[in-house]
């Protein structure tokens, strides 16, 4: 607690806070807490950060060949709204895409307890067989709740697969949740199947907005902060270690294993399986684009928007 207390932004230990990132060295925080009366190394910080979800990354440069002055900024807005709506009991949830994983007999990271001298066999190559291939997890993190939700698919990582997955979490459980609920905010990645520049997810936002009967606010993060979003944190970090050292032999088998996943703080995860076919390079007009019902937020409107339901 307080490690996390010496963290950014000002909402510094607020677990509401969908952010989690700190500019200070491992030594600055280890001096910080020895002033506070701990006998503490620089190298026990670093370990106590990755156990917290922090990982150490370089400043990620934009096209203009500089950092956004607005990054900080940013992150100080999308704050601000969450707790806005949380604060009135709203549905606030952070999404984004796993990494695709092999399905097979694979060999995957990590360790599992077994007998001695009974290791479990897996391919010697991680080449996809054709008949089973990989698995796109996609996950949706309820942050006032702590309860995850992820759809496995098994084809392409689409803006509609994106938008498929959000609307299988409402009719599965944030509907149940949230029933008198008008609005919804999801935050995202700048990039990916749920891009901000991304034309066919502002198509399938106007479609879910309008299915839902709610109006969605999106805030996305800047461009290279995708490992400061809430969802690497809270949901997909702790799957990695429920299925370490598993061999992901069906996508069945990752469905179970998702589903499994809980902590001692209390997270709860559902999971299911999408068959369905996402095809790529789906083109969309201007006089598509045109239709939509989207409001720029005043603050960077190309990350910050709400999709009015029709």
């Amino acid at each position: 607690k307080e490690l996390e207390a010496l963290l950014e932004p000002d909402t510094r230990g607020d677990p509401m806070s969908p952010l989690r990132w700190t500019c200070k060295g491992t030594r600055q925080l280890a001096g910080a807490l020895s002033k506070k009366g701990f006998e503490i190394s620089y190298p026990v910080v670093a370990e106590l950060l990755h156990e917290l979800g922090y990982s150490l990354q370089a400043n990620v440069k934009t096209i203009e060949g500089k950092d956004h002055p607005d990054r900080d900024k940013q992150f100080e807005y999308i704050n601000a709204q969450v707790k806005a709506r949380l604060k009135k009991k709203l549905p606030v949830i952070s999404v984004d895409t796993k990494k695709k994983e092999l399905v097979g007999e694979y060999k995957n990271t990590g360790r599992e307890w077994r007998k001695k001298g009974e290791p479990r066999k897996v391919n010697t190559h991680d080449f996809p067989g054709k008949e089973i291939g990989r698995a796109v997890p996609y996950g949706v993190y309820d942050i006032g709740r702590d309860i995850g939700w992820v759809n496995v698919g098994s084809d392409n990582d689409t803006a509609s697969f994106a938008i498929e997955s959000i609307r299988c979490w409402w009719r599965s459980m944030g509907r149940r949740l949230y029933p008198d609920a008008k609005e919804l905010l999801i935050c995202a990645d700048s990039g990916g199947s749920n891009g901000y520049r991304i034309r066919l997810w502002k198509v399938e936002l106007q479609r879910l907005a309008d299915t839902m009967g709610m109006d969605v606010t999106v805030c996305h993060f800047p461009p290279g902060t995708s490992k400061w979003n809430k969802v690497e944190h809270r949901l997909f970090s702790y799957i990695s270690m429920n299925w370490r050292g598993q061999p992901l032999t069906s996508h069945e088998v990752i469905v179970n294993l998702i589903g499994a996943t809980t902590t001692r703080s209390g997270l709860r995860v559902k999971a299911r399986l999408d068959r369905k076919k996402y095809p790529t390079k789906v083109k969309v007009s201007d006089e598509e684009m045109g239709h939509l019902n989207i409001k720029p937020h005043k603050f960077h409107g190309e990350w910050n928007y709400t999709v009015k339901r029709s």
